[in-house]
Parts: C-alpha cells; sequence; structure tokens
C-alpha cells in the first residue's frame, strides 16, 4: 500500500471537477437559455448564428423601411387624390363656359374660381411633404432599402404635379425647338428646369447649366442647341426627357388669348389638333387668327417667336382659360391631359405600394425561417438540457463520496503500524 500518491483520490478528483465543470455549463445553458454562450461552445455555430442574426435584424429593419415608404406613397397618393379632385372641378367648368348659354359676367365668375384652383394646385405641389422631403415638387427621387443586403433596394420617383407640370398655365412650346444633346452620350437627366438669366436650375433650385444665347450647357458637359434664341428666356422653362429638350416660355395676356392645343399653319389655314379651326392673316408683322367667330391678333413677341409665322410653324399654347366659348372647349382636352398624367403618377404609385406589401410579406417570411433556423443553432433544448444537468448532478455527487472513500483507504496503514 501507498500513501504518498493516492491515485484512487486523484482519479476521483479529477471525475468531481469535470462533472463539475459540465454541471455548470448546463446551469449556464439552462438559466440564460442559449445552447452557446460563448464562442468555446461551438466556434462554427457561433460564427453561422451570428451571421444569421445579422440577416435577421437586417430583414426586419428592411420591413420598417417598406412600411415608411408605403406611408410616403400616401402621402403623395392623398395630396394627388384632391388633385384628381379640383381637376375634375376645373374640367366642370370649363363644360360649363363652353356653352353660349353664358354671358360674359358668368364667365368671368368661372374663370375666377378656376384661377383660385390652380394656384391650389400649385400650393399642394410644393407643400406636399413626408419628414421634411417635398413629394410633388418634382425634386423627389428615393431609393428605398428593401433588403437586409447591399444593392437590394428600390427606386421610385414622383413627376412634379403642379399646374405648369400638367400643362395648366398659359405657357407656349414651340414645336421647331426642341433639341438632343449635341455631346455624344451625354445629356440632363429627365425633369423640368427653369431658366433664370443665364443659370439653369433643377426643381431643387441648384444650377445644373447655363444658358447662352440659343444654347444650353449642362455642368455634365450636355450641349442642347435651339433655332431660336428667343425659345431661352428669362423665367422659361426646360423639360428633358428621353434625351431631348423642349423649351417652353411665358405668353403675355395677349397671346394667351388664344385657347388651349397644339396650332400649326399649313399654308393660310390654322390647324389646332388636327383640325381646321380657321384662318391667318397678316399685316405689317400682325397676326390674325381667327377661330369661329372670335379673332386673336399677336405678334412675334407675344409668341416669343424670332422669325415670321410661315406655312409650317407649330406652337402650343397650355392654358386654362375659359373667358370664350372657344377657349373653355380648348381647355377641356387640356384638363383631359392633365387629369391623364395625374392618373397615371397615381397608377405608378399604387403599383409600387402594392409591390411593397408583397415585399414586406417576403421579408417576413424569410426572417421567421431564418430565426427558426438561427434557434436551432444558438437556442438550448431545455428538456435535453436538464436531462443533461440531472446526470452530471448524479455523477459529481458520486464523485464526492467515491473521493471520500479514498481518502479513508490509506487509513489502512495504520493497522498494519500497530
Amino acid at each position: 500500500m501507498r500513501i504518498q500518491h493516492n491515485i484512487s483520490a486523484l482519479n476521483a478528483h479529477r471525475n468531481l471537477g469535470f462533472n463539475n465543470t459540465q454541471a455548470s455549463k448546463n446551469l449556464e445553458k439552462l438559466s440564460s437559455g442559449f445552447k452557446i454562450n460563448r464562442a468555446g461552445d461551438d466556434a462554427a455555430g457561433l460564427a453561422i448564428s451570428e451571421k444569421m442574426r445579422g440577416q435577421i435584424r437586417g430583414l426586419d429593419m428592411a420591413t420598417k423601411n417598406s412600411q415608411d415608404a408605403i406611408s410616403l406613397i400616401q402621402t403623395a397618393e392623398g395630396a394627388l387624390n384632391e388633385t384628381h379632385s379640383i381637376l375634375q372641378r376645373m374640367r366642370e367648368l370649363s363644360v360649363q363656359s363652353s356653352s353660349d348659354t353664358n354671358v360674359e359676367l358668368d364667365r368671368d365668375a368661372i374663370q375666377q374660381e378656376i384661377t383660385q384652383l390652380t394656384e391650389e394646385l400649385d400650393r399642394i405641389s410644393e407643400t406636399t411633404e413626408f419628414n421634411t422631403q417635398k413629394l410633388l415638387d418634382g425634386s423627389f427621387s428615393g431609393t428605398f432599402q428593401i433588403g437586409a443586403n447591399e444593392g437590394q433596394e428600390l427606386k421610385m420617383d414622383i413627376d412634379k404635379m403642379g399646374a405648369a407640370a400638367l400643362g395648366l398655365v398659359n405657357t407656349t412650346t414651340l414645336g421647331k425647338d426642341v433639341a438632343t444633346s449635341a455631346t455624344a452620350g451625354t445629356t440632363l437627366a429627365d425633369g423640368s428646369y427653369k431658366i433664370e438669366g443665364a443659370a439653369l436650375l433643377d426643381a431643387k433650385g441648384n444650377q445644373v447649366g447655363t444658358v447662352t444665347g440659343n444654347t444650353i450647357t449642362g455642368a455634365n458637359g450636355a450641349e442642347y442647341q435651339f433655332t431660336a434664341a428667343d425659345t431661352l428666356t428669362n423665367g422659361g422653362t426646360l423639360t428633358v426627357k428621353g434625351g431631348k429638350a423642349t423649351a417652353q416660355t411665358e405668353l403675355n395676356s395677349v397671346s394667351s388669348k388664344l385657347s388651349a392645343g397644339k396650332y400649326e399653319i399649313v399654308g393660310s389655314q390654322v390647324i389646332k389638333d388636327n383640325k381646321v379651326v380657321g384662318e391667318v392673316t397678316t399685316t405689317a408683322g400682325t397676326y390674325k387668327i381667327k377661330v369661329g367667330n372670335e379673332e386673336v391678333e399677336f405678334t412675334n413677341a407675344d409668341l416669343n417667336l424670332d422669325a415670321a409665322l410661315a406655312p409650317g410653324s407649330k406652337f402650343e399654347i397650355n392654358g386654362v382659360s375659359v373667358s370664350t366659348r372657344e377657349q373653355a372647349s380648348g381647355t377641356i382636352t387640356k384638363i383631359d391631359d392633365a387629369l391623364q398624367q395625374v392618373s397615371k403618377q397615381r397608377s405608378g404609385l399604387g403599383a409600387v405600394q402594392n409591390r411593397l406589401e408583397h415585399t414586406i410579406n417576403n421579408l417576413g417570411a424569410a426572417s421567421e425561417n431564418l430565426t427558426a433556423a438561427e434557434s436551432r443553432i444558438r437556442d438550448t433544448d431545455m428538456a435535453k438540457e436538464m436531462m443533461e444537468f440531472t446526470k452530471n448532478n448524479i455523477l459529481m455527487q458520486a464523485a464526492q463520496s467515491m473521493l471520500a472513500q479514498a481518502n479513508q483507504q490509506p487509513q489502512g496503514v495504520l493497522q498494519l503500524l500497530g
């Protein structure tokens, strides 16, 4: 018998320490609810779990982003709903004014209401906001993050919905002054721009180019050359779409008497919206267009034309004047175009909203499935862990008992010494 090294006690102590460590781990897992509390518990599992957690939290935030985007769309669409109501009322008034049962005083009263409604269209366009961002003034171009990873996004633009953008103000668009950028592969972004002196401003008021004579040069090198320098007047607008720029200039009180529509001079005839509506006569630089019993007299300057009004000349009058029967009749078609433009924008917003609702459903399902997968890796199976704890607890108690027994074994040596 040996007493210097009690191998049995050492063995029991070693097993007691191991069982105590295992029981402590069981207690930690049972109290925390996690199977992996530190990297040492499962190094690979921890890495996979943390990656999944990043995806889950990203999906949950993407869901919130999508819900916020729907709120933004609903704000814009709600404003456009009122825009639609205003346009319907304006059309109703235009139809009323198109009948000669109305006298001049009646049409003046109708015009006053239409003018107020037009101003309200501009007010809605300029003041509709979501989180301090203007939505309907043409400046909103948003990108929504609708996924957990880079590049999983949705882009959406909202067109300008003011009276000018809808063709409901007294401006003229010269048919010959549509220019394509002379710089290959470089164009201004689609949208509406304003000319202020020698500066070209975008919808946000930022200078994006310069105006020199009959040429507009963008900051990005795009260059648009127009045939008539007078087209690019201070206060005028420039509409860019598909790489082509169309100039619009303000009309004065004389030319604004022309009813809304597209005009073309063919011989001595005036063609409006593909129909012969009258004749044009020229007297010492003054033009007279007779439409029905109404005769409008104007000069080149009234239409911002720098050349004589000759056969082939084209221009478009945008306006909502109902001061005469002919003007009111032309305004009906103009408002129909505006209604169609607003409907198109609302339809686009509705389509994006429906898409986002499906996106939210998909994100929710993906988050749920990933959470279940992460749970299987990271969470404790309480029943199994309790079973393991019971086993290790019994083993720990048994090891304690065996250690006590092993410590009693050297006592037998005393009997030999006695």
